[in-house]
């Protein structure tokens, strides 16, 4: 190949980078769907999804919760913090006590948001 093609061909090839790329989605939202899969990616919190859903009139005590999953209060008690901060669920105390309900579409609206990165 002599000087000439090879000088063709590299003005012939559209140049890669011309512009630097656009987010797509702003930094708050991005923050609120990194805190959507942060409370899906661990196994004892989708657990705790799962118990939650299936409590009698769609909530459960935070006390009905330890023994299934085998955690102290604590551990479960910070898991159901990262869930009420993501969206998923609804905290209500009574007394000593917390209960705990998914809101209304919010595993939906999850599903969804994260589908339409």
């Amino acid at each position: 190949m002599d000087t000439l093609q090879t000088a063709q061909s590299h003005t012939d090839t559209p140049a890669c980078c011309t512009s630097a790329p656009v987010a797509v989605i702003d930094e708050q939202e991005a923050q609120r769907k990194a805190r959507i899969l942060k409370a899906f990616a661990d196994p004892k919190r989708l657990q705790l999804l799962s118990i939650i859903k299936a409590g009698d009139g769609g909530e459960t005590c935070v006390c009905d919760m330890t023994e299934p999953l085998g955690l102290g209060q604590p551990t479960v008690s910070h898991h159901l913090k990262i869930l009420v901060d993501a969206g998923l669920l609804s905290r209500q105390r009574r007394g000593t006590w917390a209960y705990y309900s998914l809101v209304p579409g919010a595993l939906e609206i999850a599903a969804h948001e994260l589908m339409h990165l």
